[in-house]
């Protein structure tokens, strides 16, 4: 069923007031206007309290977006789930804080600049401008006066003030390293920052491998930290934990040296350290694999044309299939290097190999390839002629001695292992590492997939980073007092020849800071991803000019209680983050670990089949929607479609359908309002007739619901279905309004603007208004649902016979077992399908269900 085929559905009965004439039409666009206006006079209405207030504080953030000019329907269903919370959460009386800010630094600012010839600053403020009036528009609860905009000095001097600081604690280090390049970019990519293969921004451009002096983060210091902590975020969805444990890849296993066999060389007897994650089989080796960028390759093939020809197709193989994301299922290549080494346990001797599936990256660039318990060395192997042997047998009887090769499980013992046959896979694991380390020769170790974060960007529209090179004094540190190091702001973009700042002599040439003496400053940039791993905490006190932010007000409000964004940024983002916190929190500032206790990731907005997104060429202008049909509907149609962690399939009848049941919601309220206020809130209901007894159980139970889904698994469609259930029910009475009190209909129109505020801000203000409420409906509190009026008086209970439903009858609410298994035994279908029988049992559960088995 499509939205606006399920709004449809809501229709009201036929004896409603709907005939008569209305006595107002419903006009979104002249209520809009009116309630912006005085909600962007009123400052004070969406800042937070002091930490004092004795409130309890609610920190809810949607992910800060690229200021790229425009929103689309995929931006607003985001910041309708957060503004959603946040005013539920106002409403329960928590001190909530809810700013906004923009990712302002990027590459589509130069391509701006080269595209219409307008500098990338001018670019950057001029849609971010734009993009605030459409959030401003829509209605979205966000603390203005603590906006951050990364790409100005007042914030990135910070980034360059963290960069010191972890420069001086040894987390920040420079050396030549093979980088992806991105020639669209015309830039370096970050490993996360490679998808399939190709570029992150460029889903079609391959990226390149090249190398070059880069600054790097060592973020690997915290590897073992950032998975371990992955256990303590229980309110993250598995999905994106899983994908950072994969990530971040933890390997245990054993580094042990083979001596090279090559008398007369220089070479004789110099150790080949491989890594291997199953030192159990060491006896099943049957040759040295390197990767074809191991150092010592090199050097073997100095003297040997054929063996550095055969290298460099082993590089190009690596590299093609690095380029083309498909470097786990390359096509297995190798060449002899001639040479041997000796296995330090057996004494034997193995050949040699260079392998294009070895990576130069990964554990030591070389293995021990052992093809009878390894499924990549058996296809290795079998391709080249070389041994197979097997040195694990099951332990289970079952699979027999002789399970077939390649037997790849750890549940078995060692068999042709000299001394240490017969031992478990574990027990010689333990055993072969303690020998090693005793002789010298090797020793257990970790590897990690994670490598150290590459942040240098040669580019201009990004952070400088604060480093001067000095022919005297080498690289020096720009002290904290000559901070910010400014971008220039007039400068020609070209995309070619590295960075544009090489190409600015007043940014170019400095003194240097330790000597006076001519220097020079670093051109690259900073990753954009630094200006985003820190962001949140600059919101708590953003206007600080002596510190990154007051760490007391950051302890306060940390961690983010709920952040929200899209699944994209699981690796990227959410793992830079979580490092930087912990670096955060080791120089005092702060003293949580996590950034956030619970993250939220939203399904995609799909239109035409596909990702709604300006490269597709699909996207809908939230502009369009709210001038045809109201922010209101726009933005209660993105809750409203699907479940906020599904995909939503686009479909602008669907705004048009909520429209039309907002437009009912404003006509109910116009008739209800004058009853509702004919009467002092402090009066009683007197005698409930059974029309409010109807009426009431329907509204708390709607509150009931409503209040879970927001507690719990955020099913807002189901909330707002629910509120159209209550207005029908509402509606459907109408007829017999008289026989209600005025105060239960009083209640009822309150409860009912209350429950529509999260969703529908600008409608709710203005009947919340009309009802003649003074205080704020954002400060108002939220309804709380009495269990007693909530009950029914009646249900419906099925009834099954052998297992099989086959009636459904109503019995009071507070039914005994005896009671239900009455009626069900009574009921005319259940009659017919016993056909005289008597049930040999009856299986019931009261409230639940009755079961009759008939032989």
């Amino acid at each position: 069923m499509s939205a606006n085929e399920a709004i449809e559905n809501t229709v009201q009965p036929a004896n409603a007031i709907e005939s008569q004439p209305d006595p107002e039409r419903y006009d979104p666009a002249a209520i809009e206007s009116a309630w912006q206006q005085r909600w962007s006079a009123d400052t004070a209405l969406y800042a937070s309290d002091p930490a004092t207030s004795g409130k309890p504080k609610y920190y809810v953030l949607e992910m800060l977006p690229y200021p790229s000019g425009q929103l689309h329907m995929g931006h607003v269903r985001n910041y309708s789930i957060g503004d959603a919370l946040a005013r539920f959460k106002w409403m329960q009386g928590c001190n909530v804080l809810h700013p906004m800010g923009w990712d302002a630094f990027g590459l589509p600012a130069e391509n701006a600049a080269l595209k219409n010839n307008t500098p990338p600053r001018q670019w950057t403020l001029q849609n971010i401008a734009a993009m605030k009036r459409q959030m401003q528009r829509l209605g979205f609860a966000y603390d203005w006066s603590r906006e951050v905009t990364t790409c100005l000095p007042d914030y990135y001097r910070w980034n360059q003030w963290f960069f010191l600081r972890m420069h001086e604690r040894g987390l920040v280090y420079r050396k030549q390293s093979r980088v992806n390049w991105c020639r669209e970019c015309a830039t370096v990519l970050a490993n996360e920052q490679v998808v399939n293969g190709c570029c992150w921004r460029h889903e079609e451009t391959l990226v390149e491998q090249r190398n070059l002096e880069q600054w790097f983060l060592r973020i690997t210091a915290y590897a073992q930290e950032l998975l371990d902590g992955l256990d303590s975020l229980d309110g993250w969805p598995e999905k994106v934990r899983t994908m950072q444990r994969n990530w971040i890849g933890r390997s245990e296993g054993t580094e042990i040296d083979f001596a090279l066999d090559a008398p007369g060389t220089a070479l004789d007897r110099a150790p080949i350290r491989v890594f291997t994650t199953r030192v159990d089989t060491i006896f099943g080796a049957t040759s040295v694999q390197l990767s074809p960028e191991h150092p010592l390759v090199a050097r073997l093939a100095e003297a040997n044309p054929a063996l550095a020809e055969g290298v460099r197709t082993l590089i190009d193989q690596q590299k093609k299939a690095r380029e083309a994301g498909e470097l786990g299922a390359i096509e297995k290549h190798g060449v002899p290097t001639g040479f041997f080494a000796q296995n330090p346990f057996s004494g034997e001797r193995v050949p040699v190999w260079i392998g294009n599936y070895i990576l130069a990256d990964y554990g030591t660039g070389a293995i021990m390839s052992v093809p009878g318990h390894d499924e990549r060395d058996y296809e290795f192997a079998s391709k080249y002629g070389l041994e197979i042997r097997r040195v694990i047998a099951p332990e289970n009887p079952e699979q027999g001695s002789e399970a077939a090769l390649p037997f790849v499980s750890e549940s078995g013992r060692l068999v042709s292992s000299g001394e240490y046959t017969g031992l478990t896979c574990a027990e010689a694991q333990k055993r072969l590492q303690q020998v090693a380390e005793a002789g010298g020769f090797g020793q257990a170790t970790i590897t990690w997939r994670l490598k150290d974060w590459g942040v240098s960007r040669q580019r201009y529209w990004g952070t400088p980073i604060p480093m001067v090179h000095c022919d005297q004094h080498g690289i020096v540190p720009v002290p904290d007092e000559q901070l910010p190091v400014l971008l220039p702001d007039q400068i020609e973009i070209t995309q070619q020849g590295g960075s544009p700042l090489s190409r600015v002599p007043e940014f170019l040439q400095t003194p240097c800071p330790r000597c006076g003496g001519p220097a020079r400053r670093e051109t690259d940039t900073m990753d954009t991803f630094v200006d985003s791993s820190w962001y949140f905490y600059r919101y708590t006190d953003a206007v600080n000019s002596a510190a990154p932010f007051d760490p007391a007000i950051a302890r306060y409000w940390f961690p983010i209680d709920q952040y929200i964004g899209g699944v994209e940024h699981a690796i990227l983002h959410l793992i830079y983050s979580r490092f930087w916190t912990r670096v955060m929190r080791d120089l005092g500032l702060i003293a949580n670990s996590e950034p956030a206790e619970r993250l939220f990731t939203q399904g995609m907005v799909i239109k035409d089949g596909a990702k709604m997104s300006k490269s597709r060429g699909n996207v809908v202008s939230p502009d369009e929607m709210v001038a045809r049909y109201g922010a209101d509907s726009t933005r209660m149609y993105a809750l409203f479609a699907a479940p906020p962690d599904r995909d939503l399939d686009w479909q602008e009848d669907g705004v048009a359908g909520i429209s039309r049941f907002l437009a009912r919601v404003y006509r109910l309220l116009a008739r209800l309002t004058p009853i509702a206020t004919s009467v002092p809130a402090s009066s009683g209901p007197g005698e409930l007739t059974g029309t409010a007894q109807q009426l009431l159980r329907k509204l708390h139970q709607t509150i009931a619901k409503i209040t879970q889904d927001f507690s719990g698994r955020w099913h807002f469609n189901t909330s707002i279905a629910a509120i159209m259930e209550l207005v029908n029910a509402i509606t459907a009475a109408e007829a017999d309004l008289d026989s209600v009190a005025p105060v239960v209909i009083r209640e009822l129109a309150r409860s009912l603007v209350l429950l529509l505020g999260p969703f529908a801000p600008y409608l709710a203000a203005e009947l919340w208004h009309r009802l003649g409420e003074t205080t704020p409906l954002l400060r108002a509190p939220w309804p709380v649902s009495d269990p007693t009026l909530a009950r029914e008086d009646e249900m419906e209970i099925p009834v099954q016979v052998n297992g099989k439903l086959r009636s459904l009858v109503r019995v009071p609410a507070d039914s005994s077992r005896e009671s239900m298994e009455a009626a069900a035994l009574a009921d005319p279908k259940i009659q017919d399908w016993l056909a005289g029988k008597t049930p040999a049992k009856v299986i019931s559960v009261p409230g639940k269900f009755v079961n009759l088995v008939v032989k």
